[in-house]
């Protein structure tokens, strides 16, 4: 009973021999049932056979080709003895192995109800098989049943070890495996690996449950099964993640190409629960070369070209280069260090003035967070405000931006530089919808004694209509403690149009990317033109961003927009610089109220 999966047919090898010799017979065999394909496969024989073809034709025997004889086997419970004497056992023996009268008995190893192989020994000619004799078969094809179910057993936990209990699909770890060796540096290369992401699974599971998303995952594991020829390999990571490995070596190319044909595989309708779903698919594509790359680096790769993949909106295949990789190490590295810096001081502000381009003078300043990076030198917010909202750092970093401006701000005020212009700073998505947002604005305005209208926030056009109704309610409550408020890129979407004359907004600031080309582009132009008739229909002022050239600012003037921040006025300035300013009063401005365009 010393027998484990890995020596158990030699094992039982030696065991038959041992019963060849004591009940002298001259042939014996063990063999296991197979329920779920019906067949009957031999584990072991003594003497063994030195003419047997390779591969054996009686190693697995189905049932249902089997002669009625053998087909016993299937089911049978007490021990059989066929003798000279059956004419068609004896028929069968001299068809199928040319021999003389033989006798034989068979003894079932049985599980419970359920009979799970035969242990039989056959002599040729005549033997009378004693009742002690088959008491004793059935007691050895008993403990050879013991061995079988403990062999299975190990199978099972060596099965789910390297299996996704769900799909039974390679797991992590089988995927590791599989893919240290295809590494090696003698194997052919270059490897593919293709990780795939369903996009959107999250909406099956909350509108029909995580049965039905369960079910949905397995039918998209059989598809990608089908997918892929037999020798490759498919594997989930967990989730609704999987990874295939391509069993020859390909190109880039290639491997985009059978990318694109698991897409559209996988995007297929499915008919679950009663519902025909369909769900696309993200699926990020890299090469590795054996003996230089190594597995960690290569499912690195891929998962960075899958999340370019859903960033460009999903349902399509990226391959990975050498720029993406750039581009995730930025964002890494932003985001390793991002909290740190806000606060120990790596940040800081610089504002932009804004100016009435008919005189010069000063009515506002726009505060922008800055970064000094100590390896990539100096970072825009554009750089890494998105970051800080992906890692829920948005909030933090707003406050620390609000309080900040409004502390330098009242410092301005108490040297006398700043009565009169306005403090504007942005606001994320996320400080919208925190609870307590509005107490923390009044809270620090109260701190600085800043008055009613001296601050004002600017929110941006697409932020404002994502939830409507809650954005309404904190905008209210801004305007209640005195602030002002902004929408930031406005004319990008024209998604809040509807809702202007009920939003509590005092100021439209027009996207520079309708002024950018002013005094070239009548495109452009209408559109401004557009924004600027809404701003005096709502009686709101206007604010013009990114104006750059002399002409962008005389095309402003003449169609009556008279508020601008821009390069071409004035670049963002540290905080002394804009004391300075401030105390200057104005930037030189001279610019005609003539049209180029």
């Amino acid at each position: 009973m010393g027998a484990n999966a890995a020596t158990s047919s030699l094992v039982s090898q030696e065991v038959l021999a041992v019963l060849v010799k004591y009940f002298d017979v001259d042939f014996s065999f063990l063999r296991y049932n197979d329920h779920s394909i019906r067949a009957s496969i031999l584990v072991a024989e003594w003497p063994l056979r030195p003419d047997v073809p390779d591969p054996d034709p009686l190693r697995v025997v189905y049932y249902r080709d089997a002669d009625p004889v053998f087909a016993l086997a299937e089911h049978v419970k007490t021990p059989m003895v066929f003798r000279p004497e059956n004419a068609e056992y004896q028929k069968r023996i001299e068809e199928g192995r040319n021999l003389p009268q033989t006798s034989m008995a068979a003894a079932p190893l049985k599980s419970g109800d359920v009979t799970t192989g035969v242990l039989g020994f056959v002599r040729i000619g005549d033997r009378e098989w004693e009742p002690v004799e088959l008491n004793a078969l059935e007691a050895i094809a008993s403990l050879f049943a013991q061995v079988q179910a403990r062999v299975q057993a190990e199978e099972r936990l060596r099965h789910l070890a390297v299996h996704d209990d769900l799909t039974g699909l390679r797991n992590r770890r089988a995927l590791l495996d599989h893919l240290e060796e295809r590494l090696k540096a003698d194997r052919p290369g270059p490897v593919s690996a293709l990780y795939l992401d369903l996009d959107r699974l999250k909406t099956v599971n909350d509108y029909l449950g995580h049965n039905v998303g369960d079910w949905f995952i397995r039918v998209i594991a059989e598809r990608l099964q089908r997918g892929v020829d037999d020798a490759g390999v498919v594997a989930r990571l967990g989730g609704d993640e999987f990874v295939v490995i391509p069993s020859s070596p390909m190109s880039a190319a290639e491997a985009e190409q059978l990318a694109n044909r698991l897409l559209a595989i996988v995007g297929e309708r499915v008919p679950v629960a009663g519902e025909m779903l369909t769900r696309t698919a993200s699926i990020g594509v890299a090469l590795g070369e054996p003996g230089r790359d190594s597995t960690s680096d290569l499912l690195r790769r891929a998962d960075q070209a899958v999340l370019e993949a859903k960033a460009e909106g999903g349902n399509q295949v990226a391959v990975f280069s050498d720029e993406m990789s750039l581009r995730t190490d930025y964002r890494n590295d932003i985001e390793l260090h991002l909290q740190e810096v806000i606060e120990n001081g790596a940040l800081f502000l610089q504002y932009l003035p804004e100016v009435d381009i008919r005189t010069g003078e000063i009515l506002a300043t726009e505060a922008l967070v800055r970064w000094n990076h100590p390896t990539r030198g100096l970072l825009s917010p554009a750089v890494f405000i998105a970051v800080a909202e992906s890692i829920n750092l948005a909030g933090d970093l707003g406050r620390w931006v609000l309080r900040t401006a409004c502390e330098e701000f009242a410092r301005w005020r108490a040297l006398g530089v700043a009565e009169g212009i306005v403090l504007r700073v942005n606001v994320s998505p996320v400080q919208l919808v925190t609870d307590g947002f509005v107490e923390t604005v009044a809270a620090v305005m109260r701190e600085f004694g800043l008055d009613t209208g001296s601050v004002c926030l600017e929110i941006t056009e697409s932020v404002l209509v994502q939830d409507l109704e809650a954005t309404s309610i904190t905008l209210a409550g801004l305007r209640d403690v005195g602030v002002q408020l902004a929408i930031d890129d406005f004319g990008t979407g024209f998604s809040v149009l509807s809702h202007l004359k009920s939003l509590p907004v005092d100021v439209l600031k027009i996207d520079r990317s309708f002024v950018a080309d002013l005094g070239s582009n009548r495109d452009d132009l209408a559109i401004v033109r557009a924004v600027i008739a809404l701003a005096e229909a709502f009686e709101l002022e206007l604010v013009a961003e990114g104006v750059e050239t002399v002409a962008a600012a005389e095309t402003l003037l003449h169609h009556g927009c008279h508020r601008a921040q821009g390069f071409l006025l004035s670049r963002p300035l540290n905080g002394e610089e804009m004391v300075s300013l401030l105390g200057e009063g104005r930037v030189p401005v001279h610019f005609s109220t003539t049209p180029s365009l």
